[in-house]
């Protein structure tokens, strides 16, 4: 807890057996409140690590959802724990989990809704071992993203993120696509609420367990990522209406 306010922490797993405890091992658990494991129907022995580990809430889906639909569990338990402050970390160990205290005194002290860990402030990302490809392809897409939103972040692709519950029950976040595009879309979502988004400098780790998608899913990935930001834009100018973007019915 910080400020009065409960950190829920959210681990969207996938075969995330090798990484798990490295993870897990380095989450502040004096400022965190609950710790949350959705597993998507992994192939190892994710779970059963996880409450090896201790991790109180677990909840596994019955078959492989997509990393979209893993995010919409993990959203909808810590919103059931009452969580103020909601931290999304990878648990394959590519982000580090010390810059929880950091994200989370971001929100507890009202300055933003929303943070995100920026791999490409610095030079973490290259020096992290990120691969060129990837590199130059966040580049060319944050260029397009930062133009059609009209906004300037850094990166629109970095997997860790901490959110308000404020921030998380104005948007139609059940709304969004099933697989990767799902964080996008909630970037655009919070973006057209009229929330601002402060980034922090995050070091990254590329190694063989982290999770990453090849280059065939990231040209899909990429596709995605400006048909959202195109109807985005669309929408902004009362162009195009997208259901997305409508107000929630109810708190989720």
């Amino acid at each position: 807890m910080i400020n009065g306010k409960k950190v829920v922490v959210v681990l969207p797993a996938y075969n995330a057996e090798a990484t798990l405890e490295a993870t897990y091992r380095e989450i502040p658990m004096p400022l965190v409140d609950e710790v949350v494991l959705v597993d998507d129907c992994s192939s190892d022995a994710t779970v059963s690590l996880a409450q090896q580990l201790g991790i109180r809430h677990i909840l596994a889906h019955d078959q492989n959802r997509g990393y979209g639909a893993n995010q919409k569990t993990c959203y909808r338990k810590a919103l059931e724990l009452n969580a103020d402050i909601i931290i999304m970390l990878h648990p394959d160990y590519q982000y580090t989990p010390k810059l929880i205290p950091a994200m989370a005194s971001v929100i507890a002290e009202g300055l933003y809704d929303v943070v995100l860990g920026s791999r490409i402030l610095g030079t973490g990302a290259l020096r992290g071992g990120m691969p060129l490809y990837k590199y130059v392809f966040n580049r060319l897409l944050t260029l397009i993203q930062n133009v059609l939103l009209q906004q300037k972040l850094s990166e629109y692709h970095t997997g860790y993120r901490a959110f308000s519950r404020k921030a998380l029950t104005a948007i139609r976040w059940q709304a969004n696509s099933d697989d990767f595009v799902f964080d996008n879309q909630v970037i655009s979502q919070l973006f057209m609420a009229g929330f601002e988004i402060a980034e922090i400098t995050c070091p990254t780790r590329y190694f063989k367990e982290a999770s990453s998608i090849n280059f065939t899913r990231s040209i899909v990935y990429g596709l995605g990522v400006l048909h959202v930001s195109l109807r985005h834009f669309l929408h902004r100018h009362g162009l195009l209406r997208w259901h997305i973007y409508q107000p929630p019915a109810a708190t989720p």
